[in-house]
């Protein structure tokens, strides 16, 4: 697409002859609204001033000289240009290219390799992978298939929650209502029927919060029983996180967490005082940030803990040190942007000049009856249950529609656990969305086993066809139904960048939604198997380069592509 638009700038330039770079028309390009009017737009307001002519004389001029073989025909049409694709030498153009390229399309390689951290997923220690932790990890997982797809090297880093406060409560909670053989049968299921339980009872004796920082600050000074009961907590749950990370075809190349920043916190509060920044207010000790409009952040609390701010600040001046990066993305909820904006002012407050290379990328929340849900208030739905859930129903599904089907568990794990992801990506990352797990696995409508299925049937029939392409004889297609598909494919690359520009992985699942739709309407419009000769090898060139970039664009996100359902 990027070279069709820059052949169009370029003839606009020159037809135009007088001096207007071609960049600045390029900027100004549209799509039409109405497919019936082009495939591209040129609005010639913007030039009136400039060229003391009106925009619809501007049009009539460009139009009348305008001549360039990747185009049918340019017309005006009032103030703007109209440009119509050659639909043969065009599709005939993009169709080779996806076919040698296949899953190549769309990829870019950067002269020097650079490194984008991701950190994501960071789910809290001792507590259950519930459907709230999700969004991170699939946001960030896509996003670092994105990041690679364009050229960097994605760095995806798990930092875990396995330090803070919530580890006073816990074992607290442990010491007064625990019971080791109960917890051994089932860790993290009764870890948070105690935690729970810690803020129920929390809410009528204000003892427990003074006893839970109490406990927490043993733990930060060493104290044996507290380390013990953390490292248990911490080991427990690892083992039941890394069985979600398989379902979810999820790696990390790495898990250092909060706690492996203990040993260097240390360093941190003394480079902030060495350049004056710590104050001391109401026992604690901060940064003001008044300048910035904002509280202060706080880095060292009154009896000497530590905080969220002094883990993530020696974390990102830790990760910097050892392996700089390009950009550092922070994939979790907005409800943590004002924490956000603190570290990454604080950092360059210190003089570190890669503080603006850090992102946060926030998102909306999972709500379940349109609440949020919570693991204190015991509102949570786990993560497990749902994805073991989702992949029954698929299977049912599946018996039911293709009983004779081969391979049915492996498919229904594919349907299942795709169905969740894409139910998530599809949305803004910013949009809060309400779970159902109907919903999402539905056959029919913008769900994940939608774009699944449609990439089986075109898998199908190629199949069925029993023939070898050949993409040195393909002659362009030039019906309307071939056409809407090709100029889908044709934006692939466009929306892949425009993904990692925004940090929006739904980008690409609406584009596969998209696509996939438009194949479909291909599918019933068109009698693909019963063509001529010289017009099946093209018809089923489109159809391969649309299996082609749907399980390009089901990778990006961390969804599978079954080839047959």
């Amino acid at each position: 697409m990027g070279k069709l638009l820059m052949a169009f700038a370029e003839e606009i330039s020159i037809s135009l002859d007088k001096g207007i770079h071609t960049s600045v028309i390029q900027e100004l390009l549209e799509k039409p609204k109405d497919v019936n009017k082009g495939d591209i737009a040129f609005p010639c307001f913007r030039l009136a001033n400039r060229l003391k002519t009106s925009p619809v004389t501007i049009a009539s001029e460009i139009a009348s000289k305008f001549q360039h073989p990747l185009f049918e025909k340019v017309v005006a049409d009032g103030p703007y240009v109209n440009g119509f694709f050659n639909k043969e030498v065009v599709g005939q153009t993009i169709l080779k290219e996806i076919l040698r390229k296949e899953a190549n399309y769309g990829s870019k390689t950067l002269d020097k390799e650079q490194r984008i951290v991701i950190d994501f997923s960071s789910p809290n220690i001792a507590k259950p992978f519930s459907m709230g932790h999700l969004r991170s990890t699939v946001i960030g997982h896509s996003l670092g298939n994105i990041i690679e797809k364009c050229g960097y090297k994605a760095v995806r880093i798990n930092h875990l929650g396995d330090w803070g406060t919530q580890f006073g409560k816990l074992i607290v909670a442990y010491r007064r209502w625990g019971n080791h053989e109960i917890i051994e049968k089932n860790p993290i299921k009764e870890l948070l029927k105690l935690y729970v339980r810690f803020h129920d009872e929390a809410e009528s004796n204000k003892e427990l919060e003074k006893e839970a920082r109490i406990w927490f600050k043993k733990l930060e000074d060493g104290n044996e029983e507290a380390k013990q009961l953390w490292q248990w907590f911490r080991d427990e749950s690892l083992k039941e996180f890394s069985k979600i990370y398989t379902l979810l075809n999820i790696q990390f190349d790495s898990f250092n967490g909060e706690a492996f920043y203990n040993d260097k916190m240390e360093q941190t509060i003394i480079n902030l005082q060495q350049k004056n920044l710590l104050e001391t207010s109401e026992g604690a000790e901060v940064v003001k940030l008044e300048e910035y409009g904002l509280p202060p952040c706080l880095i060292r609390k009154s009896d000497g803990a530590t905080l969220y701010a002094t883990r993530d600040l020696t974390a990102a001046i830790y990760r910097y040190e050892n392996e700089p990066f390009a950009k550092t993305l922070y994939v979790v909820g907005h409800e943590q942007s004002l924490h956000f904006k603190q570290i990454f002012l604080v950092l360059e407050k210190l003089g570190y000049s890669f503080a603006k290379t850090l992102v946060h990328v926030p998102f909306g929340f999972i709500l379940k009856n349109g609440k949020k849900m919570s693991t204190r208030k015991g509102r949570v739905v786990l993560l497990d249950e749902v994805l073991n859930e989702a992949i029954q129903l698929a299977k049912k599904n599946i018996e039911e529609k293709n009983p004779t089907l081969s391979n049915k568990d492996e498919i229904a794990k594919m349907v299942g656990v795709g169905a969740i992801i894409f139910h998530d990506l599809k949305n803004e990352r910013q949009n809060n969305f309400e779970f159902c797990l109907e919903d999402m696995l539905k056959f029919e409508g913008n769900t994940g086993p939608y774009i699944q299925y449609t990439h089986a049937r075109a898998c199908s029939i190629l199949r069925k066809a029993q023939q070898t392409i050949q993409v040195d004889k393909l002659t362009g297609l030039n019906d309307k139904s071939s056409w809407f598909v090709i100029k889908l494919l044709m934006e692939f690359p466009t929306v892949i960048e425009r993904s990692f520009t925004l940090n929006e992985p739904s980008q690409i699942a609406k584009y596969v939604i998209d696509l996939s739709q438009e194949f479909n309407k291909f599918y019933n419009n068109v009698k693909i198997l019963s063509a001529n000769y010289s017009k099946l090898n093209d018809k089923l060139a489109l159809v391969k380069a649309v299996t082609i970039v749907l399980n390009e664009g089901l990778r990006l996100l961390g969804i599978k592509a079954p080839s047959e359902m």
